[in-house]
Formats: C-alpha cells, structure tokens, sequence
C-alpha cells in the first residue's frame, strides 16, 4: 500500500519522507523536480515488541507502508501527465502543511494550514471534474449507439460524481457502494484518496502539549473528521535530530519535550489507519512477524497473506489475542486456560490477533 507525500512549495514534506524512509538519496536525485521516489517505513508496533520479548525470535519483522515523494502540488503541475500518474497510483494522501514560522523559509502570505487545504484540495477536485467532464462525453456517445444496464449505471454515477465535485466537495466525501467504487476504481481519482493532514509545527519547550493541540489550534478539528480523512502533527525540525539519535538518545530527548513517541510514529500509525489495515501476528522462536491485511478481513484470506498455499490448503487457525498471550505467558498456558481458540475460514481477523495456521498443504 503506498501513500504520497504531497505539500506546497517550502513545507518540509521532502525532509519529512527522508526521515520517515531514511532514505538515502544521492546528490543531485531531484534534478528532476518532476520525478517521485519511493521509500519504506517500518510501522512502530509495541504490541510485537512486547511478543518478541516473550520469545526472544531469530528475527523481527514489523509491517511497513510504502511512502511516495512527489514535487510540490499546484494547479499548474496537476496538468502535467507524469506529476498526476504518480499521484494516481497511490492509495493514500499525506498532505503536509506548513504551520511553522521561519523568515529564513520563504512563503507567501500569512501562515494559513485551512487555507491551503482549501487551495489544495480544491486542485485535485478541478483536476478530477476534467476526467469526469471527458468521460461523460464518452459515455453520451456510447449510449447514443447501444444502451446498456452496465453503461446507463457508470452514467448515473459519473453524472453524480460531477455533480458532488461541483459542490466542491471531494469524491472521498461521496457515498458510494461497493460496485460504484468497483466502477470508478480505473480512474483513480485524486479528490477520492483517503487522506491524512500532517500539520508541520514551531519547535517548542512545549511540544508534547503543541502536537496534541495541534490540530485544534489551527481549526483541523472539522475536517479531519470527514470521512476517509484524519489529521495529526509534526516537528520536522526535531524529528530530523531524533533521526539522527540512538534509541536511547531518542527516548531521552523525547522525554525533555514531555513526549513519549515521536510525530513520525504517530503518523506512520495513523497512516495505517487510514488505508483500512490491520495487524495480526505470527510468533515463534525462529521469527515474530506482523502481517498486514484489510480490516473485515476472512480468516483464509488472512492465510493467504502469509502464503498463497495457506489460504488454499486452510483447514483452521489457531488464534488468540496478542495481550491475552502476554497474559498467559506461553500458549501452553493459554490452552489450559481455554484461551486459545480453533477458527474457521470466515473468522472475521482482529487487529493485534495472534494466528497460527492449520492447513493440509
């Protein structure tokens, strides 16, 4: 799943994927201001931690979550083809807006985070409303020669998508059912990506209560709420030194802000959040690994994360919850107390499930 870091000129959201991916680009990688690069991020899951400390594994694998880079977002570079394809194949937005005060980092106008979600969101909404414009013509056309039930549908539904768009409200706002998304899925609407507002805050001897505040203080309370949207908040200027630091360093710097996780970690989770996955874990003394799958997700498709074999051959899945293992002590505990459940195929997998996989393959 990836998620594209978008922002207006002079944000930090560069910085930002440097430190999330700590990617190490060469000199001179943007001298194509157009060019997107790809990096991964580890999400931070204390949950595992605590199971790997139980088993003490050969190897620790956390799930991650793919970030994309691209320039700076406007009017002018949504009409060019290779800025907006790099957007279309994201499955998330992260957009980060200056809410810094620094005169030696240019800007126009007033510090203003509402107003260039306003600007920006509005952009990719016209952006869209031009592929609506298009295929609707196509689709007059097309019923002009053979109608269909399936075409007479895309129809009313481009149709209502144009006519929510001029509202000037985001598809990602618009109710759609399961075979609408199925049939606008191709078009990967920009205004449609679930999104998450990464507010980039002032340093501060307060920065624990800041980043908490952060999101009233700048009035984000209302749109953060909106569906398939969030908001969360940074110091790209302290992330950048922790970046740098030993854990340890990191933990003792973080607690002189009165903070116990870092921005990125929280907006690494909240990423996670807003594709709609979850975690389920699998624990043993050669490795504690951390799956990804969607939220609602089958028992057996569940399986089929880990190996397509799995899910083919699946028979039954030994399951219990992370903390009440941690409880336990051990499974063997856990299976004298009658904690640790047999489950079928259509199990629906919970976030922080530990499964182990029964399968005739």
């Amino acid at each position: 799943m990836k998620t594209g870091i978008i922002g207006l000129p002079q944000v930090g959201k560069t910085s930002l994927f440097k430190i999330l991916t700590k990617a190490k680009l060469e000199a001179g990688a943007y001298s194509n201001p157009r060019e997107a690069h790809i990096g991964v991020a580890k999400v931070p899951d204390d949950r595992l931690d605590k199971l790997a400390a139980l088993y003490s594994p050969k190897k620790l694998v956390h799930a991650s979550v793919e970030y994309v880079d691209v320039a700076a977002i406007g009017a002018e570079a949504l009409k060019e083809t290779a800025f907006t394809a790099s957007l279309r194949e994201v499955d998330a937005l992260a957009h980060v807006i200056r809410a810094f005060d620094d005169p030696a980092i240019p800007h126009v106008g007033p510090i203003d985070p509402l107003r260039d979600i306003r600007n920006v969101d509005f952009d990719l909404m016209v952006s869209d409303l031009g592929q609506v414009e298009k295929r609707l013509e196509r689709l007059e056309k097309d019923l002009k020669k053979q109608k269909t039930a399936e075409i007479e549908k895309e129809f009313d539904l481009i149709k209502r998508a144009k006519a929510h768009l001029e509202t000037e409200k985001p598809l990602r706002e618009m109710e759609m059912s399961a075979d609408d998304k199925k049939r606008v899925r191709g078009f990967m609407f920009l205004s449609e990506k679930p999104i998450l507002y990464v507010l980039n805050v002032n340093e501060s001897s307060e920065l624990g209560s800041e980043l908490e505040n952060a999101v009233q203080k700048f009035s984000l309370a209302e749109v953060a709420l909106r569906p398939n949207a969030g908001a969360t908040a940074i110091c790209g200027k302290v992330e950048a030194e922790l970046a740098e630091m030993s854990d340890a360093e990191a933990a003792e710097f973080l607690s002189s802000y009165g903070l116990k996780e870092s921005g990125l970690t929280r907006l690494i989770r909240k990423t996670y959040e807003l594709l709609g996955m979850i975690s389920f874990f699998t624990v043993g003394e050669d490795e504690c690994r951390a799956w990804t799958v969607e939220r609602n997700s089958r028992a057996q498709n569940a399986a089929g994360a880990i190996h397509s074999d799995l899910e083919k051959h699946f028979i039954r899945a030994e399951t219990i919850h992370w903390d009440t293992l941690l409880d336990a002590g051990s499974e063997a505990n856990a299976k004298s107390r009658g904690t640790l459940r047999l489950e079928g195929k259509d199990y629906i997998v919970k976030d922080g499930d530990v499964m182990h996989i029964r399968h005739s393959g």
